[in-house]
């Protein structure tokens, strides 16, 4: 009986390849610029006021992105699952110190990629500048959207919108943090699932 070979692709590959397709050698060039961490929950992968040189993709694991006002109260900018892209951007591109935290909701393994290879990366390889314009343009979109539901939708609305968005996130996530997420205390968004 002849054997079957099967190559498993890797995930980073399969995310790439919804955008851009790559050879076999392409791919392994890609990813020869990355590195792979694992991060326990509650494990820091940055911290507010420190340098940021690294763009994070999750293969497996929860994330949140926040800041923590002057009165202690914490505010989630973004939540992270696989094969999302999360780092401060604004510190990361113009290579200053976070004005955020991203940490660990659960045990993470993560890949990333630090600021010069990706500079690199995508002077060497015109297809990785044309996939990272993509998701650029893709992450503004989803950020404009959020404006727009919390400049014009009531808390309960935004939370409906969340649920069917994301509807693995509320399995993955206390209700706090999304509380934090929508701007609202515990108990509203306990009222709002009464």
């Amino acid at each position: 009986m002849a054997s079957i070979k099967i190559r498993m692709i890797h995930p980073l590959r399969q995310h790439i390849e919804e955008i851009i397709s790559l050879t076999d050698e392409e791919f392994d060039f890609v990813l020869s610029h990355f590195k792979q961490i694992k991060k326990r929950k509650h494990q820091y992968i940055i911290q507010e006021g420190e340098l940021v040189n690294k763009e994070y993709w999750i293969i497996k694991g929860c994330l949140k992105s926040y800041f923590v006002d002057d009165n202690g109260k914490e505010h989630i900018l973004q939540f992270g699952m696989e094969n999302w892209w999360i780092t401060d951007y604004e510190s990361f591109v113009k290579q200053t110190t976070s004005k955020t935290a991203i940490d660990c909701i659960e045990d993470s393994d993560l890949l990333y990629i630090s600021f010069e290879n990706r500079e690199k990366l995508t002077a060497q390889m015109h297809k990785m500048e044309r996939f990272w314009a993509k998701k650029s343009k893709i992450g503004r979109i989803a950020l404009q959207n959020r404006i727009l539901s919390l400049l014009k939708n009531s808390t309960k609305e935004q939370y409906e919108l969340l649920l069917q968005q994301y509807p693995k996130l509320f399995q993955r996530v206390p209700k706090k943090m999304i509380a934090a997420y929508l701007g609202v205390s515990r108990e509203t968004l306990s009222r709002l699932n009464a």
